[in-house]
């Protein structure tokens, strides 16, 4: 039996294409992601269609006869949402909605609705008001016509549905005063951010979904929203944070995703100040994801187009307690062995090692496993970066071995 929760799930289909850059074993990882992503805004995936192509149908994304077919099935089987794992072209947009009679979403569209039922203050709802009227924009000519028939649910939510917003001028107006809030604000933030003394400061960063949240928890003692869904988390929570005698700032910022839309990058600058900023990236990792290398990768990409990847940075492979590896029989002469076989011992072994020991840490943060570990190394580090910043201060911040430690608060 369905329970509540299940039945307002919104139908949905997802497609994808083969091409000369991305795989079939690409892709259905990005599918994957795609899924979850539809699951997070409220949607259940109830069929994928993918297809081999040299590159996009400049009219319809996928060929003729796909189309047909995922037109056939959609009406014979309910669906209401039909999303894309690329971003549609306004004209691509504009010719699918012609023959399919639901909504039509792409990936960008599904993270800027997840967002804005995630944005909880004022100025998260501010930075995604903008970047949908960013993504609006140039697909006003056809857009709003057809979502006229489907108001409501995945991909509704945001700035509004009325004729108004038809018009382009009323639309940059709009833009043009977000900009300027956002401008005010972030001018605000980059002062609260230059008040907070001289501790040293300390981000979180990492793909979404890793822990960072549950990390902060765990570290700061702090009450941060932790859910098993993508970018429960989007505004930046900074904690004073005290390990041993040693006080810095850590602060928990939004969370990474491949093909990030890029009017979120430009709308969430000041988020991304919090990380550019930093004296210290935390980069969390969820090991126990079967795709985590390509996370790392993508977060590495993200914090080069920031101009931040060049910080020191200390690795956390974070659910380790989650990590399952698959078992070859030591009969089974046919199974290849392959990375998914890999022990934790295993994974040490391989580039991780050239990572270095003193940068990479494996933890459990829900169950706090090697968490003694885990604070020695953010210990030493942050009070490398103190001591050279304020060489008076050396004696009042022993070895983290030295400590004596204040057995009430620990």
């Amino acid at each position: 039996m369905l329970d509540k929760e299940e039945i307002n799930f919104e139908r949905s289909v997802i497609v994808g294409i083969i091409t000369q850059n991305q795989d079939e074993e690409t892709l259905n990882e990005y599918l994957e992601e795609l899924e979850f992503l539809t699951y997070t805004a409220g949607g259940k995936v109830i069929k994928r269609f993918t297809q081999k192509m040299e590159q996009p149908n400049p009219k319809t994304f996928v060929g003729t006869g796909k189309m047909e077919e995922i037109h056939t099935y959609i009406l014979e089987n309910d669906i209401s949402t039909l999303i894309f794992d690329d971003e549609l072209t306004p004209a691509q947009q504009k010719n699918i909605s012609k023959i399919i009679d639901c909504k039509v979403l792409d990936r960008t569209n599904l993270i800027l609705d997840i967002f804005a039922q995630r944005a909880q203050t004022s100025y998260a709802r501010t930075q995604v008001e903008l970047a949908q009227f960013q993504y609006i924009l140039p697909r006003l000519s056809g857009m709003w016509t057809h979502l006229e028939r489907q108001r409501g649910g995945i991909g509704m939510r945001g700035p509004g549905e009325t004729e108004i917003e038809t018009d382009r001028r009323i639309v940059r107006d709009r833009i043009a005063l977000l900009k300027d809030k956002i401008k005010v604000i972030d001018k605000q933030m980059s002062i609260q951010r230059g008040n907070r003394g001289a501790m040293v400061r300390v981000a979180l960063v990492g793909y979404t979904n890793v822990g960072k949240s549950t990390l902060m928890n765990a570290i700061g003692k702090s009450e941060v929203f932790v859910e098993n869904k993508l970018f429960a988390t989007l505004d930046t929570t900074v904690r004073k944070v005290v390990i041993g005698n040693l006080p810095f700032l850590l602060s928990d910022t939004v969370g990474f995703i491949r093909k990030l839309p890029t009017q979120l990058v430009e709308s969430f600058k000041s988020t991304l100040d919090e990380v550019r900023e930093a004296d210290l990236l935390l980069h969390v990792v969820d090991i126990s994801h079967h795709d985590f290398e390509n996370h790392i990768e993508s977060v590495n990409q993200i914090l080069k187009d920031i101009k931040s990847d060049n910080k020191p940075i200390i690795m956390i492979f974070n659910k380790i307690d989650a990590y399952h590896p698959e078992v070859i029989e030591e009969d089974d002469l046919m199974t290849e062995r392959t990375s998914k076989h890999n022990s934790i011992e295993d994974w040490k072994k391989t580039w991780m090692s050239r990572v270095g020991a003193d940068n990479a840490i494996f933890i459990s943060a829900t169950n706090k496993e090697n968490f003694e570990e885990f604070k020695e190394k953010v210990y030493e580090t942050v009070r490398k970066i103190h001591i050279t910043r304020f060489p008076y201060n050396n004696l009042l911040y022993p070895d983290f071995k030295d400590i004596e430690w204040d057995t009430e608060e620990e």
